[in-house]
């Protein structure tokens, strides 16, 4: 079967959901996550493989856990594990060339102008902007920095020290909602009830003790490093976290009353329905250089080009498919009066 640019994911639309509860008390920036203003915050699920619970479990844990306040997300993260080790010192360097801790942002699910941000345990940082997704032609802003961002990190080991007893190394990030809403209409934190999307990712490389170091494994036949593990919270089924489709649903909340009514909305999965079209148009276009109008040529696509039987079908919604010799636009209703849900070929959602 022909290899295609955008594949179609290996997991179906079941996002985690974290209810990111208030914080109620004073902060203080120091990487540990054993101290009072994180007592009422819950960790999330330990992370899976990117790939889905069909592939090996990581090695070690990562779990995060979030708060808010009108001004800040507050985000702290432990990586258990006993290789504890950094190298990159040089901000918005290719941090994941070391073992490294990323936050995914997207404030309003559309898939576009969403941040990503990356740490290892030296406390370097690089952060940047994505207009669009890069399967979307979107390229990365690196020179993008995060206005008030606040970061520590807390070692329960040594760095760079095999021989110590490491145990984890935990981080504490703080983002300011200001530097983060500037595409939003409204321009503002959120409110209870509101969420983003987030996803977060641990790069975890194969490493040998060569003379008292860490050293990255490499395979014998080629000499290049063997590949990175990466360990999400939502898992998009593919070797590639920039499917913002799929990240996890973060809704603030004031109490923990609140996050009894706080739920995916009807139209996020009718999303997902649009989203598995955009799929079979991208893999179309490959196919056959142009993109389609009949729904049953993409239908088609799902149930030949759908890793397993998750995504291989679409609900029966009255879909419009609108082409161009160079775009196309799918749409169906939304669950709102009067409004539409847009899927365009550039991936952004919208509803209208």
């Amino acid at each position: 079967m022909k290899p295609v640019r955008i594949p179609i994911p290996a997991v179906g639309f079941n996002p985690p959901i974290y209810h990111c509860r208030r914080a109620a008390e004073p902060f203080t920036l120091d990487g540990r996550l054993d101290k009072p203003f994180w007592d009422t915050a819950p960790f999330t699920a330990p992370f899976t493989d990117v790939e889905g619970e069909h592939k090996p479990a990581p090695r070690f844990r990562t779990q995060v856990k979030m708060l808010w306040d009108d001004k800040n997300l507050y985000i702290g993260a432990r990586l258990e594990g006993n290789e504890i080790w950094g190298t990159v010192k040089e901000r918005d360097a290719v941090i994941f060339q070391d073992n490294d801790f990323e936050i995914f942002i997207d404030p309003d699910s559309d898939t576009q102008q969403y941040y990503e941000f990356e740490m290892n345990a030296l406390n370097t940082v690089w952060d940047l902007f994505l207009p669009a997704a890069y399967r979307d032609n979107g390229n990365a802003l690196n020179g993008y920095d995060i206005q008030g961002l606040r970061t520590a990190v807390y070692l329960d080991g040594r760095l760079n020290d095999p021989s110590a007893a490491n145990k984890s190394w935990s981080a504490e990030i703080v983002i300011p909602f200001a530097s983060i809403n500037e595409c939003l209409p409204h321009k503002r934190a959120p409110q209870n009830g509101e969420y983003y999307r987030l996803n977060f990712s641990r790069v975890q490389w194969k490493t040998d003790v060569i003379e008292g170091s860490y050293q990255k494994c490499t395979d014998p036949a080629t000499g290049k490093f063997l590949p990175e593990d990466n360990w999400v919270l939502a898992p998009t089924g593919v070797i590639n976290i920039h499917y913002p489709e799929l990240w996890a649903y973060v809704f603030f909340t004031e109490t923990e009353e609140d996050e009894t009514v706080c739920n995916i909305p009807e139209d996020e999965y009718r999303k997902w329905e649009l989203r598995k079209l955009y799929y079979a148009q991208n893999i179309f276009l490959d196919l056959n250089g142009c993109y389609t109008s009949e729904l049953k040529e993409l239908t088609s696509i799902l149930g030949s080009y759908s890793p397993n039987h998750i995504n291989r079908c679409v609900k029966a919604f009255p879909y419009q498919i609108e082409i161009t010799s160079h775009t196309f636009e799918i749409s169906c209703p939304s669950s709102l009066p009067d409004k539409t849900i847009i899927i365009y070929s550039n991936g952004k959602t919208e509803i209208r």
